[in-house]
């Protein structure tokens, strides 16, 4: 049943897409195998279901944050509000460790991807020891999987010169952080 709500979400989201719809797809076209990879491991990561799709949406605007992918902040953000972020999530995400908007699990969640998002990938095994006492490995593990996919999608956004699209305008959208 989650995993209807999350595919749902994701197509209500990209309706809503205003402008630069087809800047990805654009590039990907050109690539099939590359294309088809990407939805493949896209839909293999919305139909994990282990790990709390809220939990998943603060680690993927947190490194896209730090990417400063503006595509995946602008789809993030309106992701994240159906998966029950709040608005105040949002707004402090950028200074997540002072807020008090997150409970201890969710500072943990963004703490490990923004330890991944660093080059190179910094203090993991102390965060590795403390989510493991509040989720299984088969949740850390979809975590990371997590992680290291939005830093590979933000990333290959930026590269390619992907734009925002409108999906979260008229709602608390995450704001660029520099890394």
């Amino acid at each position: 049943m989650r995993a209807i709500k999350r595919m749902w979400s994701y197509l209500r989201v990209l309706g809503s897409a205003n402008r630069n719809r087809t800047d990805l797809m654009g590039w990907l076209v050109r690539r099939p195998f590359v294309l088809l990879a990407t939805m493949f491991y896209e839909t293999a990561l919305l139909f994990s279901n282990r790990l709390d799709p809220k939990l998943k949406e603060l680690a993927e605007l947190k490194t896209a944050g730090l990417v400063n992918c503006e595509f995946c902040l602008d789809i993030g953000s309106a992701l994240a509000k159906s998966s029950g972020v709040t608005e105040q999530q949002i707004v402090d995400l950028p200074k997540y460790m002072t807020s008090d908007a997150y409970s201890d699990l969710e500072k943990l969640v963004i703490g490990f991807a923004e330890a991944m998002t660093a080059t190179p990938a910094v203090d993991l095994e102390g965060l590795r020891t403390d989510l493991l006492a509040h989720m299984t490995r088969g949740q850390l593990a979809e975590l990371a999987a997590t992680v290291a996919w939005e830093n590979q999608r933000a990333r290959l956004n930026q590269a390619l010169g992907v734009r925002p699209t409108g999906m979260a305008d008229g709602m608390a959208c995450a704001i660029p952080e520099r890394a």
